[in-house]
């Protein structure tokens, strides 16, 4: 084996190992906002990845496969990985397919996640297993002693799929474009092990197929997509007077512009803790979860402290969901809401908690009681903090049961729980907007019993 041809073969194997890692990766970030990035979760994606991938390793070395059949073989193996990295990381499709499944009764992320692996992560992982096990007899079969450089290349290429992918790729080109470049170099290693005119051909249409849904005017245009980066996936739609801003593919934000109205949950809270403040001060507002800015709209008096991880929130409402500047008394901090917490000193006389903006995905670090304490020690006396949940109204669930139970462990008293619009409790899903309220006032826990009820006096007493 000449020089140029062991070079092109390490090449390849070092590719085979980049496009696995960046593909994992787009994968769990694609995912995270509908069945979450929980260590279940994530368990199940990488348990479901590295299981096929080893099946690839075994099978590879099959006996059965003659030599001479390799070339053949590795260049349809890359086709095949280009077109499922295609379905199974283009936004679009994925939103088709939780939408499906969601429609068809099948709630439960695990469940989600291990339909998606079977289906979309069992044959690409096993490939990038086959191939590097196919990859690396073609070495063997001219020089025995690559074994060691083999492993080297491959983990150097996972290494580098995933520091470019995180960190340069999803970040600054976008995921959508990092789906194309994945797709791209599936494309190229292929052509690299055969230039037939049939590798091109069907190369070519995979990679027309996937620019076409992946492209940032056709995601726009079709879509309404604005940004793809490495945390959201944020369009824009209108219906009417109406704009929905959605991330991920589901509703996060509603605005009327005729009537300036919000969500009806946010109306509530604007309406009945926001606009009837008094004006003897400037109160203290701190909103986990901007969404859309939608929160006291109208307020250009309070103090506001709006916290999200998705930095183009700001930019994205002023100019195509609100269309208007947020006013100056409000900012924005982009951060993780619990480091947030957990850094700062300042003490707020109201604090809204709107992170569990759908049924799909719960935060599982925001539902905790470790969280809720630290939420608890940033209220100010007489403050009010008010957390937007999605659960069963008549508790139906064992979800909806225990994260009460979790609120009134850690507020266990001068709590409200308000249901937004009405649900049959009696029949099917009854999931809607509940708002848990906290009011921080003193309260000494005592209770009325038939032996001690001084009721005349509590009703005067402040």
């Amino acid at each position: 084996m000449n020089r140029k041809m062991r070079n092109w073969l390490i090449f390849l194997i070092f590719l085979n190992g980049y496009v696995s890692l960046s593909l994992e990766l787009v994968v769990l970030r694609q995912l995270a906002f509908y069945v979450g990035s929980s260590a279940v979760i994530t368990s199940i994606i990488m348990g479901c990845f590295l299981g096929f991938m080893s099946l690839g390793y075994f099978l590879g070395a099959s006996e059965k496969i003659k030599n001479a059949k390799i070339k053949n073989i590795l260049c349809i193996s890359f086709l095949i990985i280009a077109f499922l990295a295609f379905a199974a990381s283009s936004f679009p499709l994925i939103t088709e397919y939780f939408s499906w499944l969601y429609s068809n009764g099948i709630k439960s992320s695990v469940l989600q996640t291990f339909v998606y692996s079977l289906v979309f992560l069992s044959v690409g992982p096993f490939l990038f297993g086959f191939n590097t096990t196919l990859l690396s007899r073609w070495l063997h079969k001219y020089n025995t002693n690559y074994t060691g450089c083999i492993m080297a290349w491959d983990t150097i290429g996972s290494v580098m799929g995933s520091l470019l992918t995180t960190l340069i790729l999803m970040p600054f080109i976008g995921v959508n474009y990092t789906v194309i470049l994945i797709v791209f170099l599936s494309i190229f290693a292929a052509l690299v092990i055969k230039r037939g005119y049939w590798v091109v051909c069907a190369g070519l249409v995979i990679f027309i197929l996937t620019v076409l849904i992946n492209n940032n005017m056709v995601q726009r245009e079709k879509y309404g997509i604005l940004v793809n980066n490495a945390n959201s996936t944020i369009s824009v739609d209108k219906f009417g007077d109406t704009k929905i801003l959605n991330m991920n593919g589901l509703p996060m934000s509603v605005y009327n512009e005729r009537t300036g109205s919000g969500a009806e949950y946010i109306n509530y809270i604007n309406n009945n803790f926001i606009y009837k403040m008094p004006k003897d001060k400037k109160y203290k507002i701190l909103v986990l979860g901007a969404g859309g800015f939608t929160v006291g709209l109208k307020d250009s008096f309070n103090d506001y402290t709006f916290v999200d991880i998705e930095s183009s929130l700001k930019d994205i409402s002023e100019k195509y969901f609100l269309k208007q500047n947020l006013t100056t008394n409000k900012k924005f901090l982009i951060q993780d809401a619990s480091q947030f917490l957990k850094n700062t000193t300042e003490l707020y006389d109201l604090i809204l908690l709107d992170v569990y903006s759908n049924s799909y995905q719960i935060p599982e670090g925001l539902i905790t009681i470790e969280f809720m304490e630290r939420l608890k020690s940033r209220i100010a006396s007489d403050g009010i903090i008010i957390m937007n949940m999605i659960v069963s109204q008549s508790f139906k669930d064992n979800y909806s049961k225990v994260f009460d139970n979790t609120f009134h462990k850690a507020f266990p008293y001068n709590t409200q729980r308000q249901v937004i619009g009405f649900n049959n409790p009696w029949f099917g899903d009854d999931l809607a907007n509940v708002l848990y309220v906290f009011y921080n006032r003193k309260n000494d826990g005592r209770i009325y019993t038939i032996n001690k009820t001084p009721v005349i006096y509590d009703m005067y007493e402040k």
